[in-house]
């Protein structure tokens, strides 16, 4: 197992000022997160608001990263598509720009079949060299990669791992089962980390830790030393957070809490929009129990 793609990975907002990508706000963004012990960043996922961004703004995003990153912690690329040949694309584009790995969501809207999934990541994987990680999340796309799909492609050689973000642990059982040995599961639904870390996951691609990721760190780490007591303890404090983060449609409330903190614009691609009044007042409440509101907010 390739351990530096496990623990506590945060999947990035993409910070923009008057429409364009707030580099300056990025690089505090990604600096803060190594700082409070993450260890893993994600550019261009969903919480980065990657449909919207142009081809050259996707290529930016992922080579910033990687810039400010300098190997301190690695960087897994979102270069999913629904197109296998735009997948290749961006894909080959990190491998090029010096990403450690390429997080590939199932290709939404067109809802292939199981057998075109397997496809779809085989021909992807035959192009590139650099280590693939699947995503599935149902709810986003309308497909649901299952088990048997993820052990078939678990056995090519740079298939590394999966973002699993159904929230069925039943059905990460039988993936953690049925795939090689080895093979990395992470959550990418930040309320059910712990309970995925207690059947043999391996860490989270997490949208919470964008602002908390000192609390999501120290959770993994204290389930990985044995101190169930204080994972289950910060699992449990960390709950109403989570609820907060997804009071409306990712990434509208954590890049409105990061901006609550100081740290980014809450400025937003369309067709997103800015929260509404009284979702914004329920999060600034949780933000502020949770101690992240600056003083004399």
């Amino acid at each position: 197992m390739d351990l530096k793609f496990t623990g506590s990975i945060t999947a990035l907002v993409t910070p923009f000022r008057d429409g364009v990508i707030d580099e300056a706000a990025f690089g505090r963004l990604i600096e803060f997160q190594i700082a409070n012990g993450t260890d893993g960043l994600v550019p261009c996922g969903t919480t980065g608001e990657s449909a919207t961004l142009s081809y050259e703004e996707h290529y930016r995003v992922v080579e910033l990263t990687i810039e400010i990153a300098a190997k301190r912690v690695p960087v897994i690329a979102g270069t999913g598509s629904n197109s296998t040949a735009e997948t290749i694309v961006l894909t080959k584009h990190a491998q090029k720009a010096g990403a450690d790995a390429a997080l590939l969501i199932t290709p939404y809207y067109n809802k292939p079949t199981q057998q075109g999934l397997f496809e779809h990541y085989k021909k992807v994987a035959e192009e590139v060299s650099i280590p693939l990680i699947l995503y599935n999340v149902p709810g986003r796309t309308s497909v649901n990669m299952l088990p048997e799909t993820v052990a078939r492609l678990s056995l090519l050689k740079n298939i590394v791992g999966i973002k699993e973000a159904t929230g069925d642990l039943k059905q990460v059982s039988d993936t953690i089962e049925m795939s090689r040995k080895g093979f990395i599961v992470l959550s990418g639904d930040d309320f059910t980390t712990l309970p995925l870390l207690t059947i043999g996951g391996h860490g989270v691609i997490s949208v919470t830790s964008n602002v908390a990721p000192g609390m999501i760190s120290d959770m993994i780490k204290a389930f990985a030393g044995g101190d169930l007591e204080k994972a289950r303890e910060l699992h449990y404090r960390l709950q109403p957070l989570h609820r907060a983060m997804f009071i409306e449609t990712n990434p509208i409330p954590v890049k409105t809490a990061l901006a609550m903190m100081g740290m980014v614009k809450d400025e937003f691609r369309l067709p997103l929009a800015g929260m509404n009044d009284a979702n914004r007042q329920k999060l600034a409440t949780v933000m502020g129990a949770f101690g992240l509101m600056p003083k004399g907010a």
